[in-house]
């Protein structure tokens, strides 16, 4: 039986609002859309009579799904993991240009941050502090009480801010210097960036960021040239913490690929390394900069 005009209009006038949800769940628009249209189907199958708001029972079924979908992932390898969660069969074709603006729109580095945290925390964390859902609600889907989902709320929102880290006295010595560096590298200004490179800097990558560039750089001037080869990358680069340093990440539509971890000393940057072994990144503590 095809579903009754008003029951397709209550959804579709829901619809953003589920894949915002979906999206912030799990950072891929093709997995987010595939959990709308699971709540879909499941919205066909269900008794709504004693559903007394659709637009909450919707939200609760895509929050579901997504923490089905996250839970998955945890449970595949590391490699699986690295690869950005192979897409499932049902997926629909994504336009990457759709998902590339829907991502800068969230918020590059938050994405990769919220990767960092574990299903119930990142289910908790979105649906309470970006979308105003109860504690008491959130605990029922994740089998909690609402004193402990309150709990990993918290947890998340600690991880994802540096809370931990933003008191340090040299934070905003080193977010200057680094944005100043990262500002002069993405202008190709080789000058600003000798600028705010230590004469004797080292530069260091593993296999997985540069496999036919040196392992081993130093020297400002030939650390800014092999930086210089990366003007477009770095178009692409956030300021963030790394291991309570501020540090840099490259991260496409979300995925992270790339890092940079600096040491500054005063008003330079003294050795950086560049990072891309999926192991290795997928170890990194990353939170985003306070504002």
């Amino acid at each position: 039986m095809p579903p009754q005009p008003w029951l397709t209009e209550q959804f579709e006038a829901s619809r953003s609002h589920l894949k915002a949800v979906a999206y912030r769940m799990l950072g891929s628009l093709g997995e987010a859309e595939d959990a709308v249209q699971e709540a879909w189907l499941r919205l066909n199958r269900s008794e709504l009579s004693k559903v007394e708001n659709l637009a909450g029972w919707l939200t609760t079924v895509v929050a579901r799904v997504c923490l089905d979908v996250l839970r998955s992932r945890k449970s595949r390898s590391e490699e699986e993991l690295d690869d950005q969660c192979a897409v499932p069969a049902l997926q629909t074709r994504i336009n990457p240009e759709q998902e590339a603006m829907l991502a800068e729109s969230v918020g590059l580095a938050l994405l990769v941050v919220m990767e960092k945290l574990t299903p119930a925390e990142r289910l908790a964390f979105v649906l309470h502090d970006m979308f105003g859902v109860s504690f008491e609600d959130i605990a029922e889907m994740i089998d909690r009480t609402p004193v402990a989902t309150r709990q990993l709320a918290s947890r998340a929102r600690r991880r994802v801010q540096g809370v931990e880290v933003a008191a340090s006295a040299s934070l905003s010595q080193q977010r200057a210097v680094v944005e100043a560096f990262l500002a002069a590298l993405r202008a190709g200004d080789m000058q600003g960036i000798l600028a705010v490179l230590d004469p004797n800097v080292v530069r260091r990558a593993d296999p997985g960021a540069a496999a036919s560039a040196p392992r081993e750089i130093h020297g400002a001037i030939a650390v800014t040239e092999e930086a210089l080869k990366n003007v477009a990358r770095a178009q692409l680069a956030q300021v963030v913490l790394i291991d309570g340093a501020v540090g840099v990440i490259v991260a496409p539509q979300g995925k992270l690929r790339i890092a940079l971890s600096c040491r500054v000393e005063g008003e330079k940057i003294v050795e950086f390394e560049v990072i891309g072994d999926p192991a290795r990144l997928s170890r990194l503590d990353i939170a985003l900069l306070p504002d």
